[in-house]
């Protein structure tokens, strides 16, 4: 049945350790697993320096640079001029991930939305899309994305942990939608409706990998090849088969990355 099955995993970061040292194996299940394509996605300017080399070297992997909420602590204006040279490459296809994260709360806030806007007027100056990343800052992410009219150029949110009225709201501002794997949980309770109502072509999945790592997989390390798991609930919650689902979510990230795979 997989080689029916036509996945992209929208969001990964294979510059992780977890993955990184282990790439070609890593590659190769994803393909059994029915992927022709997978976005890597930056969270420094060391990842997004290694997200731009795999998306040069690989023609299944695209990428997005970034610098992260967690990690903008670190950023100042000489690193913000280095990211700025990576996002302009023709491989960087959006600039990712941005955004706010209240939840660690490593980085002062302040500091968190300075760099988030930065991004987001980098994206805007070079015509690219915005990767974003919003964990228990729902209010000032979407005010500012609102503010800054964030969503001109396309966006998603990645990890998509609101509920059902905020997705509305995202989706009027351009953005899709992206869910992982917190999909498949037990105690998955607004995501379920968020599945069911967001327009199809307004969709996509994810991993997030080497992250939150999908049932039946939970407790493992993920990797691009469970994206499947994730097609496979949201398939389910739609009352649709999961090759359609994934013909769907792949040609909205071929579409949102500005790409074209076989």
């Amino acid at each position: 049945m997989l080689h029916r099955v036509r996945l992209f995993d929208s969001h990964c970061h294979l510059d992780d350790a977890k993955l990184a040292g282990d790439l070609a194996e890593v590659l190769a299940r994803a393909e059994q697993n029915g992927l022709i394509g997978m976005a890597t996605i930056g969270c420094d300017l060391r990842s997004s320096l290694f997200a731009l080399h795999l998306a040069e070297k690989y023609p299944q992997i695209t990428c997005a640079v970034g610098v992260h909420p967690s990690d903008s602590k670190d950023l100042d204006a000489k690193g913000f001029a280095e990211l700025a040279e990576l996002a302009a490459a023709p491989e960087a296809r959006a600039v990712g991930e941005i955004g706010l994260d209240y939840y660690w709360d490593s980085t002062p806030r302040d500091v968190q939305r300075k760099w988030f806007v930065e991004q987001i007027h980098l994206a805007k100056d070079l015509h690219k899309p915005i990767v974003i990343h919003d964990r228990e800052a729902h209010g000032d992410l979407f005010n500012i994305v609102r503010q800054e009219k964030a969503g001109e150029f396309g966006g998603i949110m990645h990890c998509f942990s609101g509920s059902w009225e905020l997705a509305k709201e995202a989706l009027r501002m351009n953005f899709y939608i992206s869910i992982a794997g917190p999909v498949t949980y037990k105690n998955a309770r607004q995501l379920p409706e968020v599945v069911q109502n967001c327009p199809l072509d307004r969709l996509l999945i994810e991993t997030d990998s080497p992250y939150l790592t999908p049932e039946p997989r939970r407790g493992k390390v993920n990797e691009p090849a469970n994206v499947f798991f994730v097609a496979e609930k949201v398939a389910a919650l739609r009352g649709m088969d999961i090759e359609e689902i994934a013909e769907i979510t792949t040609a909205n990230a071929c579409k949102f990355y500005g790409i074209s795979l076989n």
